[in-house]
């Protein structure tokens, strides 16, 4: 496993969903935690992000972190991570793009 390709990956796909935002599409990241792949919240003490696997509560009680809120946290953490969980995790929020390597999930 290669993380540095896995963090390329990752940090041009957050690029490509600012693009997506900027054209009021929703950001496949957005769309990624919405159907339940992943979940984006706040710390408990509202200072960061915590990123964790699936839906950890129902639908009706998630309250989404906004995409221009998480982006440059997510970017800053990705850029200075080698946890490859947490890259493997945001990476296959993007497993449909035509650049995903099957060998990240």
């Amino acid at each position: 496993m290669n993380n540095e390709e896995l963090r390329r990956f990752v940090l041009d796909r957050l690029t490509e969903d600012e693009q997506r935002l900027a054209r009021d599409e929703l950001p496949l990241l957005d769309e990624a935690e919405g159907r339940g792949r992943l979940r984006i919240t706040r710390s408990d003490d509202g200072s960061g992000l915590l990123l964790l696997p699936g839906p950890i509560q129902a639908a009706e009680e998630r309250n989404p972190v906004p995409f221009p809120e998480k982006l440059p946290q997510l970017r800053t953490e990705v850029e200075n991570s080698d946890d490859e969980a947490l890259l493997r995790l945001l990476a296959e929020a993007y497993d449909t793009h035509h650049d995903w390597q099957e060998e990240w999930r």
